[in-house]
């Protein structure tokens, strides 16, 4: 399960962010995450509750928003929704198009507080 290697890498970057930022008490991760990127969702959420568990982050929620998947027509060039993996023009039917949005997985936000005390 490459999942749970994810969980660890979003861990690893949001501990990094709350030390550079000196943040405390993360209470909701955000990230952004595109079906092309190969990543299931709710493994990845369960990963992720496994891995927190005993350490700073085990309060905080991982919030996935779900990013759809969109190119651009290099024919006509309107940008166009991609449904059910069919990669192709809705408008002028050409399979020439390049995938603009829909491979993603990125930490987009961190809530927490700030470490008044050591500030």
């Amino acid at each position: 399960m490459h999942e749970l290697r994810i969980a660890q890498e979003i861990i690893a970057i949001v501990g990094n962010e709350i030390r550079q930022r000196r943040l405390v008490n993360a209470t909701e991760i955000g990230l952004r995450l595109g079906p092309l990127s190969g990543v299931d969702s709710e493994a990845l959420s369960f990963s992720f509750k496994a891995a927190v568990a005993d350490s700073s982050l085990e309060q905080a929620e991982l919030v996935i928003t779900h990013v759809p998947v969109k190119a651009t027509c290099r024919d006509c060039g309107k940008d166009v929704d991609i449904q059910d993996f069919f990669f192709f023009c809705p408008s002028c039917e050409s399979p020439d198009v390049d995938v603009i949005e829909g491979d993603e997985l990125e930490v987009s936000y961190i809530i927490a507080d700030e470490d008044h005390d050591h500030a």
